[in-house]
């Protein structure tokens, strides 16, 4: 969450980004909201009646219905990638776009969407290809703009492996260095520390957090900006960022010497507290 900045109409403004030209969400947002009225289950019974569907597709085909935001009309087929499913079926799925899935069957791109929702019982995990790099490059020289991951933390192991993960899961912030930083000279980075650290936690109004001085808490990342890389790719998504070498979290070593200890010292923070450990 990026830093609160006063406009010229008192309202406080609020910004953050990843660094990524797309979006994960599920095929729900390749739906009009009507049809998912009342879950899950309600919405696969709808989409197995042969009017209701001509009448989603319908509204699918149109890319701006003025009632919600169509993301199926915004990134196309082409522009739609297969990151996760349920049904063991499916998952060699995983990594096509919705155009190749569609051509595969013989079917609409469409009907494809809908008939994956059906056979996975769940809104299928996609991404959305639907932002500039140059917007992203914009965005970037915001000073009142931070940076943040709108990922879950997955682990390249385990069940983990079972699914695509969007690349932000393992690679926003060494991105942040190693692309607009290092390659781009978009920011510097030490604003780039900054956007990482103290502003994103004067913004949650954490106390003694995202600062390095005597009385704080001791959260630190050593890092070197010459070598430190994101490794993960849509093709690829489980890769760890590479270049870190030490973590402390609440004063404890997390990760030395780029190999992480087991320690697991970390709390919740909630917003506007007082950041205290426990």
């Amino acid at each position: 969450m990026a830093p609160a900045i006063p406009s010229a109409s008192g309202v406080r403004v609020t910004a953050n980004m990843y660094t990524y030209t797309a979006g994960a969400t599920g095929l729900d947002a390749a739906m009009p909201p009507w049809v998912q009225d009342g879950g899950l289950e309600a919405w696969i019974k709808r989409l197995q009646d042969p009017a209701v569907r001509a009448k989603v597709i319908a509204e699918m085909r149109n890319p701006h219905p003025g009632t919600w935001e169509n993301l199926y009309g915004a990134a196309g087929p082409d522009g739609i990638l297969f990151l996760s499913f349920k049904n063991p079926k499916l998952k060699p799925l995983t990594g096509k776009t919705l155009a190749e899935v569609a051509k595969a069957r013989g079917v609409s791109p469409e009907d494809a969407a809908i008939d994956l929702v059906i056979e996975d019982g769940t809104r299928v995990g996609v991404a959305y290809f639907l932002i500039s790099e140059a917007n992203v490059r914009r965005q970037m020289s915001l000073p009142w703009v931070s940076f943040g991951s709108d990922e879950q933390g997955d682990a390249p192991e385990g069940v983990f492996l079972l699914s695509a993960a969007h690349p932000r899961a393992y690679g926003n912030f060494a991105r942040v260095f190693a692309k607009y930083v290092r390659e781009d000279h978009a920011l510097s980075t030490e604003e780039a520390v900054r956007r990482m650290t103290s502003l994103p936690a004067d913004n949650l109004s954490l106390k003694d957090r995202g600062r390095l001085r005597p009385g704080a808490f001791a959260d630190l990342v050593v890092f070197d900006p010459n070598t430190i890389q994101d490794h993960a790719t849509f093709e690829k998504s489980h890769q760890l960022s590479t270049g870190v070498s030490y973590v402390i979290v609440n004063g404890k070593l997390v990760v030395d010497n780029s190999t992480h200890t087991g320690a697991l010292p970390g709390k919740v923070l909630r917003r506007g507290k007082d950041g205290a450990v426990g």
